[in-house]
């Protein structure tokens, strides 16, 4: 991998220089491209100066910063942010050292590897790699990144040390207007039957961390250049409309995982009795057993009878035919 930046990381009077790694791979999702529904031409985005309405090429692209109050663009240069003041644009200076459960996750943004720059480097990299491993602790600090100031977390991972890009406060919306105005009530059994139902879910499995989406696109997309119908495997169909009863459901869903797990589905659901289904179904099925073998016993002696009631019916009629003859 190639770097995307190189700074130093001031840890008090302790400096170390990393270079940056991307963490994450956009380029693997899914993505579309724009087409002409009439032709299947595609559709691209030209770059058009707006004043002289003409295609500019990328080198004549340059930045420009619009104030709140104006409408004029102001054109910045290279030189121009080199010239900035800020101690952000070659350093990440820890601020702070915070319990990683302080920080919202609807501020963390895109994740870097964070490596050694120089041999110089390698020590006080892992001295504050372990130092937050035992203190189990996060750094909090700021850095200038393509060209914009912007919090950061560095936390420790696997050895190594990653970087975390944050959103600023002012960044996160407030939450007006998304929660209803009146709350539900929520009953005890209910929450419980919830965390019951949380902890039968167990741990994921590569299956579910795989992008299935991706693959049954692939196949269309397959399919239709081979001028075929799809081919899917087939799934469980999900359920689909309202719940209406929502302790059956927390209870039918616990049983839904245990018996995808192979386990007893006659077991006891959550809810301190509940519907009781299990102990029915269990109930049933053993006297459905005790009914089949109290038939068994019937049928056998029935057979063991209906041979002595033949004979002795054969001897009487042998001998009321021998006194006619006589």
């Amino acid at each position: 991998m190639r770097p995307t930046a190189k700074f130093s990381i001031s840890f008090g009077l302790v400096t170390i220089p990393v270079a940056a790694y991307n963490a994450t791979d956009s380029s693997t999702s899914v993505s579309f491209v724009r087409i002409h529904t009439a032709d299947g031409g595609r559709v691209r985005n030209q770059p058009v100066c707006s004043l002289e309405d003409a295609e500019i090429s990328p080198d004549e692209i340059g930045r420009g910063y619009k104030p709140d109050d104006s409408d004029t663009v102001v054109p910045l240069s290279d030189d121009d942010l080199d010239a900035l003041p800020l101690p952000t644009a070659k350093t990440l200076t820890i601020l702070a050292f915070v319990a990683g459960g302080d920080i919202d996750p609807l501020q963390m943004g895109k994740g870097y590897y964070l490596g050694i720059d120089s041999p110089a480097a390698a020590k006080p990299y892992v001295l504050l790699r372990e130092a937050m491993e035992r203190h189990q602790r996060v750094g909090l600090g700021k850095i200038a990144l393509h060209g914009r100031e912007t919090l950061a977390m560095i936390r420790p991972m696997e050895g190594a040390l990653v970087m975390q890009v944050l959103l600023w406060p002012h960044q996160i919306r407030p939450m007006d207007g998304v929660l209803p105005e009146r709350q539900p009530e929520v009953a005890p059994a209910e929450v419980a039957a919830a965390e019951t139902l949380m902890d039968s879910f167990g741990e994921l499995s590569e299956d579910d961390v795989h992008d299935h989406y991706r693959e049954a696109l692939e196949e269309i997309v397959a399919a239709k250049l081979a001028h075929r119908e799809p081919e899917f495997p087939a799934g469980e169909e999900q359920p689909a409309g309202q719940v209406m009863d929502l302790m059956a459901a927390l209870q039918d869903s616990v049983r839904a995982a245990r018996k995808s797990r192979g386990e007893d589905e006659g077991t006891e659901a959550p809810g301190g009795g509940g519907s009781g289904r299990g102990t029915k179904k269990s109930t049933a099925k053993k006297a459905a057993a005790k009914k089949s073998t109290a038939t068994k016993a019937t049928t056998k002696t029935a057979a063991k009878k209906t041979p002595a009631k033949k004979t002795a019916a054969a001897k009487k009629t042998a001998g009321r035919g021998g006194r006619r003859a006589g």
